[in-house]
């Protein structure tokens, strides 16, 4: 989607507050300049033809701004107009490729068009291109960037509903149900891909397609996380993992067995056990600065400091 709401997703699960909380992500925050343009607005509220009519004119007066062409292809898919939404795809590609345009849930349904398949070859082969060859396995890539792509869907349409009927809402609660269920199936799919093809390397599939493991069984439970933490560990100590994803799986796995966590990377997820911007409890105060050393965290004052969450 938007580099903004992309960019908050990623902030979401660094700091921890909210990866299985009860409040949806809020907006994406505006630019630094503090102006949101309108069709950004629109798109942000849900009224995306309004805002495919507005990205249209500035598309117009500007054909080589990568976020305009991108954000319109977003708007044209997120209203089922998947062969338009391809050709500014196209145009966005050109100008600078990213693998991220694979990890957009606004684009589910231009991934269910019959042009994708090309595309997203096409894709690859440019950043592999750009990259040095960052994505040897290709094929093991694309099914962890589709399932990135899935475990953020229907984030977008819970943060409408929420802002327009409330967190309590049954057609929030309803979404959130979906989001239960497409959670379980990421799961049981990456399940049979790690237990047939290894924990995904970086070296081989790409930083960002790695990192769809890590999200995955983020959300799932303690007995996943319990299965799969000692593979992440084992990656991370070979370089081929992220020791920061890590700490939080292994924090989040302590919390879902009722047990303190060791690397202080969450506040309470449940408000009925504590407030959400407070620390859960740690295994050792007086060690958790050597633990998160070990693993290049920076000292827990600093990351409080920083997240707002309070000890």
């Amino acid at each position: 989607m938007r580099p903004g709401r992309k960019i908050l997703i990623s902030c979401l699960f660094v700091i921890t507050i909210s990866a299985e909380s009860q409040i949806p992500p809020p907006p994406p925050p505006p630019p630094a300049s503090g102006q949101v343009n309108r069709a950004d607005s629109l798109l942000m509220a849900g009224n995306i033809k309004p805002a495919i009519t507005e990205y249209r004119k500035m598309y117009a007066q500007n054909r080589t701004d990568r976020n305009i062409i991108y954000n319109y292809a977003c708007a044209l898919s997120l209203a089922g107009q998947a062969d338009s939404a391809l050709v500014y795809l196209y145009k966005a590609m050109k100008i600078d490729p990213s693998i991220s345009i694979l990890t957009d849930p606004d684009l589910l349904a231009v991934r269910e068009s019959g042009g994708w398949e090309e595309f997203e070859n096409e894709l690859i082969s440019a950043v592999n291109k750009k990259t040095g060859n960052s994505i040897k396995d290709v094929a093991y890539a694309k099914s962890l960037l589709r399932l990135l792509c899935l475990e953020e869907s229907v984030f977008y349409e819970v943060g409408i509903a929420v802002r327009n009927l409330g967190p309590d809402s049954p057609v929030v609660t309803a979404l959130r149900r979906l989001q239960s269920w497409q959670n379980e199936k990421n799961l049981s799919e990456l399940q049979a891909r790690i237990d047939s093809e290894g924990w995904p390397e970086i070296s081989q599939v790409g930083r960002q397609a790695a990192s769809a493991a890590f999200y995955v069984i983020q959300h799932s439970n303690a007995k996943t996380q319990e299965k799969y933490v000692k593979l992440f560990e084992a990656a991370c100590r070979n370089n081929e993992g992220n020791w920061q994803q890590y700490a939080l799986m292994f924090d989040r796995m302590r919390m879902n067995q009722n047990k303190p966590q060791r690397y202080g990377t969450h506040a309470y997820l449940d408000p009925g056990k504590g407030r959400t911007d407070e620390l859960y409890p740690l295994e050792d105060e007086t060690r958790v600065d050597e633990w998160r050393k070990e693993i290049g965290l920076e000292p827990l004052k600093d990351y409080l400091s920083r997240t707002g969450i309070k000890k």
